[in-house]
């Protein structure tokens, strides 16, 4: 009998986790998944059907106290799920508002280099390429759109197919509707230029089981509520091309010469050779991002003007889309456990330190170039990863991470692949998941990095400003814009929460601090009980070495979220003192807060 009395409280925590659980990641086209259904709940269902019929007297009850928990629950997790999207929706509209003299500039701009330039037309074209991915991420298959997609945009979304597909479910969607576009920035160089687009949307979506068919999906994304999402679109364009009047590659021609172009792996044109997505004849989606997640671009990093003397077609765009694609393949090679994956993009001894992950709801707010740099007999570029992810069944652990890739002293960017970086340097064949380090057509040794970028290692911000990096925001920045942004706020404090459970008690003086520094850095408290409360693996690697340079950069961080306001006051020196302390810096911070 007491078996039997267990079972209804241990169904309620069964169900409020499945129909409670975030599904499917960042699912490309929401930032806010944190309420939606679907997936384990089927099981559910199938063991009170089972109960009910094999056991009424058990089934019965049982069904009315999981109803009964299950709207509590819903109750109280709704409001917390609305005011999240309020706030992201309030987020987005701060960032990406801009004038209407602004707007004129770019427009102004982009029409004296390019006369055939039309905003409302470009508006056109970004709807269409809107509704057609939304098709193709709801059938899976990204193949009819490749050709929009810079490689690295192209290579996100099949890892995050794959990772759902991993997960058991897929996205459900329904009604794409596009109900306002606005310019809200435009960066020009010699390189390229990127046009940022702020695309609102309405949309039915919710998770399906991975094995439902499309039929299925749509009909159960039909009965969700619509709801509306803000995303900035990212196309970049070399200098000098031509907005083509009588068609381009949405319109199935190629922008280069004008023959049909229907798209392939190779996104090649049969006819002139162009490389359709290289952004060096048409406009290419390099980037999509949350509306609350956009940032301007940062100052160029150190070290650029020197490397662009040796290499006049170096870009910083075409840099960060490698270093993106990269990035991604080091996602999918630890989520299905292959490092073999890794074996063109990175060097030969980087995949064997890999180890298998399930990650889920891998979303990436920003990738930006930092530092180059000569070391030795090789060319280092430093590029920061923000992003975010969660392993197993814990919680998001908000993450900024630092990619160093390297290529020989000397090695020339391919001026014509631009943003088609998924190449062989040398032959620019399109590469293949063969797991082979050498080009099949041309033999070319990835591995060694001779020629092409390929990461050498990963590590976390302070791990790397521990060992001399140099930010591009720090030369020579305004101490307002140095700033910690909200994101980078919510991992300091996240830190500082994992830190203060790592000896297995965390005690009220150090709660009561946390809890102050979420108050005052405005990082939910929610976020900070979930990290304190934490029992699954870490994203954030080991733990920072007491006393180490890393645990230096960290405290330096921390410092300078507390001068935000211009003042310490004693509080926030206690808080401090107690960071200090964990990080085996005690009786060193007045040496970090002069």
């Amino acid at each position: 009998m007491l078996a039997l009395r267990r079972l209804p409280c241990f169904v309620i925590v069964a169900a409020t986790s499945a129909l409670g659980r975030i599904g499917g990641g960042e699912n490309f086209n929401s930032g806010n998944s944190d309420d939606r259904g679907g997936g384990d709940g089927g099981a559910i269902v199938e063991l009170l059907v089972w109960l009910i019929i094999r056991h009424p007297q058990v089934g019965i009850p049982v069904a009315i106290i999981v109803a009964i928990g299950f709207f509590i629950w819903k109750a109280r997790s709704g409001g917390d799920a609305s005011t999240r999207k309020a706030i992201d929706r309030a987020e987005a509209e701060r960032r990406t508002k801009v004038s209407a003299a602004a707007v004129d500039g770019w427009v102004n701009a982009l029409k004296t280099k390019d006369p055939n330039f039309d905003l409302l037309k470009f508006f056109d074209r970004t709807r269409r390429q809107f509704l057609e991915l939304q098709d193709a991420w709801f059938k899976r298959n990204l193949e009819p759109v490749r050709k929009y997609l810079s490689d690295a945009t192209f290579q996100r979304l099949v890892v995050q197919l794959k990772l759902m597909e991993l997960a058991g479910v897929r996205d459900a969607i329904a009604e794409p509707a596009v109900v306002d576009m606005q310019i809200i920035g435009l960066e020009q160089n010699d390189s390229f230029d990127s046009v940022h687009i702020r695309v609102t949307a309405d949309l039915k979506d919710t998770d399906a089981p991975s094995t439902a068919t499309d039929e299925q999906a749509l009909a159960l994304a039909k009965k969700q509520k619509a709801e509306r999402f803000t995303e900035v679109w990212t196309f970049v364009r070399k200098p000098g091309a031509q907005t083509k009047v009588d068609g381009d590659v949405s319109q199935g021609k190629c922008p280069n010469c004008g023959a049909p172009f229907e798209g392939g792996a190779a996104n090649t044109c049969e006819f002139c050779g162009a490389i359709v997505n290289s952004g060096n004849f048409d406009w290419v989606l390099s980037e999509i991002t949350q509306g609350s997640q956009h940032q301007p671009h940062p100052a160029l990093p150190d070290g650029f003007v020197k490397a662009r003397q040796s290499d006049p077609a170096l870009t910083t765009e075409a840099l960060e889309d490698r270093a993106s694609l990269v990035f991604w393949k080091w996602i999918e090679a630890q989520s299905l456990g292959d490092p073999s994956r890794m074996a063109k993009v990175s060097v030969e001894q980087f995949g064997a330190s890999l180890q298998k992950r399930a990650f889920r709801e891998v979303a990436v707010g920003a990738v930006n170039t930092q530092q180059l740099s000569r070391q030795n007999d090789k060319d280092v570029a430093a590029i920061e990863v923000r992003w975010s992810a969660k392993v197993g069944a814990g919680q998001s652990q908000p993450l900024r991470y630092v990619m160093l890739l390297e290529r020989g002293a000397g090695a020339k960017t391919p001026d014509g692949h631009g943003m088609s970086t998924n190449r062989c340097s040398q032959c620019g064949a399109p590469l293949t998941d063969n797991g082979q380090p050498v080009c099949e057509f041309c033999g070319n040794v990835f591995s060694s990095g001779a020629n092409d970028w390929v990461l050498r290692d990963v590590g976390s911000w302070e791990w790397w400003r521990g060992h001399g990096g140099v930010p591009a925001t720090s030369r020579a920045a305004p101490a307002a814009a140095r700033v910690p942004d909200r994101e980078e706020r919510e991992r300091l404090v996240y830190l500082m929460a994992v830190m203060a459970r790592a000896d297995g008690v965390v005690d009220e003086s150090e709660r009561k601090l946390l809890r102050m520094a979420s108050e005052r850095w405005n990082v939910p408290w929610a976020n900070v009980e979930l990290a304190l409360n934490a029992t699954g693996d870490s994203l954030f690697g080991k733990l920072i070495v007491r006393g180490s340079s890393e645990a230096e950069s960290f405290m330096r961080e921390l410092v300078q979220v507390a001068k935000a306001d211009g003042k310490i006051d004693a509080r926030e020196r206690k808080l401090l003192a107690s960071a200090a302390t964990h990080l085996g810096l005690s009786g060193r911070l007045d040496e970090f807060l002069k």
